[in-house]
C-alpha cells in the first residue's frame, strides 16, 4: 500500500514517526503551515517557520525515504492578530518556491472580518501564482463556516476545482461536494473523523476527489491514521484500486495542479546547513562502552532506501 498523507504537521513529530510512517507505506507528505499553539507576535517568526518548512523538514523527511512538500499561508487563527497581518505581504516571496504546492492553510477559525480579508487575499495570491488552495473549515459552527468559505471561493478568481476544503465531516460533505471543490477529511483518535465514519462517507459519496489525512500535530493525533483507513477500506470490501485512489492518486492529482510536485526522494547531504538529525557522533565499535551516563547514546541509523 502506497500512501501520500496530504495534510500532516511533521514539525510537531519525531523521527520515530517518520520511521513508522515509512514502514506503514507513507512515501510522500504535504505539510501545511499552521498555528503552532504558542501565538506568534511578529512576521519574523513566520519567516523562520516558513524557511524550516522549505529546508530543514524536507531534509529530515528524506532521511527516512519520504518526499516532503509544504503549503504556505497566514493561518486563520493568527490572521486576527494585527501584529501578524504583515505576513500577507511576505507571502509572494515564498509562493514562488519549488517545494510549495499550494496556498494554505487558509479559511476560517472564528469567522471574523480579519479572517474574511486574509482568506480573500490569499485566494487571490493562489490564483496569481498558479497554485491550488488548501482551506481549513472551522472547528465550531462547521456548516456556517463551510458556507461562508464556499461564498468566498465563488467570489474569488480561483475556480473550485483548484480548492481543497479540509476538515469535513457528515454535516458538511454534501455541500462541499456539490460545490466542485476537492474533499479533505482529517482522521483523529478522539475528535474530527474516525476510520469507521470515514468508511461510511466513502460508501455514501464515493472516492472521487476525496483526500484522507492524519493532520497529525502537537495534540493527540496519530500519523498512521491514513494506513488504518486503508486497512479498514480493504476489510470492508473496497478494492485495492479504491485504496490507491484515495491514499495516493487523489493527493497526487490535487497537489499536481501546482506543477511542482516531485515524488522522487533525492539523496541528501549528511547535514542541512551544518546540522544533522543525529545527536552526538555514531559510536566507534573499537571504543569501550562508557556505560550509563558516560556519553551521548548512538543515534538511530535512518532508513537508507527510498
Amino acid at each position: 500500500m502506497r500512501i501520500f498523507d496530504p495534510h500532516i504537521h511533521m514539525t510537531s513529530r519525531t523521527t520515530d514517526d517518520y520511521e513508522a510512517m515509512y514502514a506503514a507505506g507513507v512515501r510522500a507528505v504535504v505539510e501545511p503551515s499552521f498555528w503552532l499553539g504558542q501565538p506568534r507576535t511578529s512576521p519574523a517568526s513566520f519567516r523562520d517557520y516558513f524557511d524550516a518548512l522549505l529546508g530543514w523538514e524536507p531534509f529530515r523527511a528524506a532521511q527516512y525515504g519520504i518526499a516532503h512538500h509544504c503549503t504556505i499561508a497566514l493561518n486563520p487563527k493568527e490572521a486576527n492578530d494585527p501584529r501578524c497581518a504583515p505576513v500577507l505581504d511576505e507571502l509572494p516571496r515564498y509562493l514562488v518556491k519549488d517545494n510549495v504546492v499550494a496556498v494554505g492553510e487558509i479559511g476560517y477559525d472564528s469567522m471574523t472580518p480579519a479572517e474574511d480579508t486574509a482568506l480573500a487575499t490569499q485566494l487571490q495570491l493562489a490564483a496569481d501564482h498558479g497554485l491550488p488552495a488548501l482551506v481549513h473549515t472551522p472547528h465550531r459552527d462547521k456548516l456556517a463556516g463551510l458556507r461562508r468559505t464556499l461564498d468566498a471561493v465563488r467570489e474569488s478568481a480561483l475556480p473550485p476545482e483548484r480548492v481543497l476544503v479540509d476538515h469535513l465531516n457528515e454535516t458538511t460533505v454534501k455541500e462541499a461536494k456539490d460545490s466542485g471543490c476537492w474533499l479533505g477529511f482529517s482522521v483523529y483518535p478522539d475528535t474530527k473523523m474516525d476510520e469507521e465514519r470515514m468508511i461510511a462517507i466513502l460508501r455514501a459519496y464515493g472516492t472521487e476527489q476525496v483526500l484522507v489525512n492524519s493532520a497529525a500535530d502537537w495534540g493527540k493525533s496519530d500519523p498512521l491514521k491514513t494506513r488504518k483507513v486503508g486497512d479498514l477500506m480493504l476489510a470492508e470490501g473496497f478494492t485495492e484500486d479504491d485504496v490507491d485512489r484515495v491514499l495516493w492518486r487523489n493527493p497526487v492529482a490535487f497537489y499536481g495542479l501546482s506543477g511542482r510536485l516531485n515524488l522522487d526522494v533525492a539523496g541528501t547531504e549528511p547535514t542541512h546547513e551544518g546540522n544533522s538529525i543525529l545527536r552526538g557522533a555514531p559510536k566507534d565499535p573499537h571504543e569501550p562502552d562508557p556505560g550509563p551516563g558516560g556519553g551521548d547514546e548512538p543515534a538511530r541509523v535512518p532508513v537508507a532506501e527510498a
